[in-house]
């Protein structure tokens, strides 16, 4: 039995180059690194002091003649993942990779009714004796899915998780809709724009400083599309690509005189991630 079923309890990395990818979200995010390698499979666990946070493999050959390219992806904890899957495939999703014993589980790859792709695990192997706080450092803070039709998608995963709608922000368009589950609101979801290719899950990861987890990004070799923009619980957010093209944010405090020194936050929606476009969560103008 999972300990808490419909929480996010994993996120892993699938790229082309792990080395590289190894170097950049250390130096990055600041985690280290342990070998958790099988005789079947290479796989490196992210830690944030001293704990897994994260894992690390190849994008698997069979993945990328498919046309996967790298991805961050979640694996949320359910108690039975053949009852899960086969739950999916009858409310419309897909199922990638069927229920399959592995290094972290039993697991199986999906896809929700409008493509975004994710994951479900059972008897997740490497869980810390107590869960990770939303806003411990290195660890994903936030959950966000840029769906089709946000409303169509919340219902399949409340009908497949049992999340919650918790309060709604209102942007100048649509809605952004904040989930709940296990009592504990999570993450978002709002109504992609048609000019953004699929839908898809976005992970935030929690820094200290967002200024400067934003220059190592960029000092990696990384992107920073977007940010930082300030959120309504005060937050600091920026949204990024990784060198081998996968997307990830990060959030985070900002100093004074980095408010200060920079005129651009603004009330409204972020737009734009040079050809990857993106609402987001509703950004706000600080306070004096």
């Amino acid at each position: 039995m999972v300990r808490r079923p419909g929480l996010f309890a994993w996120y892993e990395l699938m790229t082309t180059d792990v080395a590289a990818a190894r170097a950049f979200y250390a130096g990055v995010v600041g985690w280290g690194a342990k070998d958790a390698s099988t005789s079947d499979l290479v796989y490196t666990l992210f830690t944030a002091g001293n704990v897994p946070a994260s894992g690390l493999m190849e994008l698997p050959e069979e993945a990328r003649r498919m046309g996967a390219t790298p991805r961050w992806m979640g694996y949320v904890g359910v108690d039975d993942v053949d009852v899960a899957s086969d739950r999916i495939k009858c409310a419309g999703g897909a199922v990638y990779v069927p229920p399959t014993d592995s290094n972290i589980g039993r697991i199986s790859v999906v896809a929700d009714p409008q493509t975004a792709t994710f994951a479900l695990v059972q008897g997740f192997e490497f869980a810390p004796p107590q869960p990770a706080e939303l806003d411990a450092p290195g660890r994903v803070g936030w959950h966000e899915l840029l769906a089709a039709d946000w409303t169509k998608a919340f219902a399949f995963y409340a009908g497949l998780f049992g999340w919650q709608k918790a309060e709604a922000e209102s942007g100048p368009v649509d809605a952004y809709q904040l989930f709940s589950a296990a009592g504990k609101t999570i993450g978002g979801m709002f109504t992609k724009r048609p000019v953004e290719p699929i839908p898809y899950w976005l992970y935030y990861f929690n820094v200290d400083d967002i200024d400067a987890a934003a220059e190592r990004v960029k000092r990696g070799g990384g992107q920073v599309f977007e940010g930082p923009f300030v959120v309504p619980e005060g937050s600091w957010i920026a949204r990024c690509v990784d060198p081998q093209g996968a997307i990830f944010a990060l959030q985070g405090k900002r100093s004074r005189d980095a408010i200060a020194k920079d005129p651009a936050s603004e009330v409204g929606w972020s737009t734009e991630w040079s050809g990857i476009s993106s609402r987001g969560r509703l950004t706000t103008k600080p306070k004096g």
